[in-house]
Order: structure tokens, then C-alpha cells, then sequence
């Protein structure tokens, strides 16, 4: 009976407060979105340093005969045979650098160049004589680079030492401040969230402060007046944390799979996996059943004299 009387109650609050009601769906939807959007960046990124940390190189360029007029650290010619040998065996020795050390001369530079910018227009001005040999680096620990790059960066036959490291920090920082700009807007609609859940609760208060009175004349605890109030809340929150995870499953579907299709356009990257959604689902579907109903908890505590 009284199971019965509280499930009526929460039918006539949620038609009474309509479109109150709706409103806190579709905000606590949004929140909760964006924080499971939010989560799985930041997964995204840490899959994207491991996969690509692990496979960039640091790359010794050394001086050709071209370089000797305009690059300062080339002022004595080209890299000679047997500083190409010094340079390699200091290499070899040096703890933080996985073995073998590969060595790229100019008609494999000019190759790659080939292959990789081929259908640029400045492709056919670049003869083989103008690309550099390189020493290509592979690190132990990439977060050691400096350590090569203050041991061979002024070294004579050194032009530079380039860290491919930190043209991926680039994009791992602008990931980072989507992230941080998706947190802030979820944190915004959460603040939202919670005043319209706060207003509903007193609105509804409001309009059955008759019945609450006769409950409480007759005995009626506390907690049984205040549990349709709340279970209203949850059950907006719940409707809402159901709408998140849909529009999550939508976003991975269509960004990665279908519609985009990232995964086939930039198949270089590591996207995440489905497994990683589904496991943040439960957590945004606790978060938007608990939320209203302690929200609704402490504005019952301050309108709701019971």
C-alpha cells in the first residue's frame, strides 16, 4: 500500500511539474554527456602517447655541402666519414638508446621524401644531393631526449637534433585543453542542472503543502513524505543519465565507425575501443540516478518543514 501510495505520488508531481521535469533531463543529460565525453579523452590520450611515445624516433641530422653558407653549425662542410663513425659508436654507448641505431643516407632520405610529399609541386625542385644523412634514435625512456640532444646537438657534423616527441605534445596538448574546455561546460551545465532540480523540488513542495500537512497530522515519518519528492528527482536523473549514455554509444559510433569514420580515415591513430564506453556507461547512469536525489535531499531539508 504504501509502495503503491508513493509510486502515485511521483506520477502526480512529474505531470504537475512537466515541463520542469523535462528541463532537468535534458541538463542532466548534456552534464553527463560531456563528463563521459570528458573521461574518454582523457583515455584517448593516454592510449595515443602510449601507442605513439613508443614508436618516435630522435633524429641526428648531419651537415652536407649545402649546408656550410647558411647554417652556422655547419661552418666547416659536411659531415666527414669519420665523424659519422665517432658519432655512431657514442650512440651505441649510450644506456638510454635501444640498439641498433639506423643510419639514413640520402638516396634512402630522398626516397622517403618522395613517398611522403611526392604530390607536393616543390617535390620535383629537391635532388638527393640537398637531403641530409641522419642518425634515427630510438630511446629506452622517451622523456630522456634531452640527455642525446645536450650530447650531440654542438657536436662538429651536427646540424640539429629533432625530437618527433614533441611534435606529438603539440597535439596531446590540444586534446588536453578540449578536455579542460569539456569539463568546464559540464561543470556549467551541472550547476544548471542541480538549480532546476532544486526549483522543481520546491515548486512541487509548494503545490501539495496541503498534503504534506495531513501526512504530518497524521504521523506520517519524515523520510515517507520526503521519498516521492526525491524519488521524482532520481527518476529525472535516471531518464537523463539513460539519454547521456545513448548519446555517448551515438558519438563513437558516428565519429569512429560510421558517419566519420575516423578509424578508417586516420588509421594511424589508436582510437578507443567500444569496451572503453560501456565501462563508463554504469558510472554516468549512478551518477545521474544519485545527483537529483541528494540535490533534492538537502532543498527538501530547507522547504520542506517535516
Amino acid at each position: 500500500m504504501r509502495a503503491q501510495f508513493v509510486l502515485s505520488e511521483i506520477g502526480v508531481g512529474l505531470r504537475r511539474n512537466l515541463t520542469m521535469t523535462f528541463a532537468v533531463v535534458v541538463s542532466v543529460a548534456l552534464s553527463l554527456a560531456l563528463f563521459g565525453g570528458a573521461l574518454l579523452m582523457r583515455e584517448q590520450v593516454s592510449s595515443m602517447k602510449t601507442y605513439w611515445y613508443d614508436k618516435v624516433n630522435v633524429s641526428i641530422f648531419l651537415c652536407n655541402k649545402n649546408d656550410a653558407k647558411d647554417v652556422p653549425k655547419c661552418a666547416k662542410g659536411a659531415v666527414t666519414a669519420e665523424q659519422k663513425k665517432e658519432i655512431k659508436a657514442d650512440l651505441e654507448k649510450m644506456e638510454a638508446v635501444q640498439k641498433p641505431v639506423l643510419f639514413e643516407n640520402v638516396d634512402e632520405a630522398y626516397k622517403h621524401y618522395q613517398e611522403q610529399f611526392g604530390d607536393s609541386p616543390m617535390a620535383g625542385n629537391i635532388t638527393p644531393d640537398q637531403m641530409q644523412e641522419s642518425f634515427r634514435v630510438k630511446l629506452k625512456d622517451p622523456q630522456k631526449y634531452k640527455v642525446v640532444a645536450t650530447a650531440f646537438a654542438g657536436r662538429d657534423g651536427v646540424q640539429s637534433v629533432q625530437d618527433q616527441r614533441s611534435i606529438l605534445d603539440n597535439l596531446f596538448g590540444l586534446m588536453n585543453g578540449m578536455n579542460v574546455a569539456a569539463i568546464f561546460l559540464m561543470g556549467l551545465m551541472l550547476v544548471i542542472a542541480l538549480m532546476l532540480i532544486v526549483n522543481t523540488v520546491r515548486v512541487s513542495a509548494f503545490s501539495r503543502r496541503r498534503e504534506t500537512g495531513i501526512m504530518r497530522l497524521v504521523g506520517a515519518s519524515g523520510f515517507y513524505i520526503q521519498m516521492p519528492f526525491i524519488m521524482e528527482a532520481a527518476f529525472a536523473g535516471l531518464i537523463g543519465g539513460l539519454l547521456a549514455c545513448v548519446i555517448l554509444i551515438a558519438a563513437r559510433y558516428f565519429l569512429i565507425d560510421g558517419g566519420l569514420a575516423l578509424q578508417e580515415k586516420l588509421n594511424l591513430i589508436d582510437f578507443i575501443g567500444w569496451d572503453a564506453v560501456l565501462t563508463k556507461l554504469p558510472l554516468v547512469i549512478a551518477i545521474g540516478l544519485l545527483m537529483p536525489a541528494v540535490a533534492a535531499l538537502f532543498a527538501l531539508r530547507k522547504y520542506l518543514k517535516v
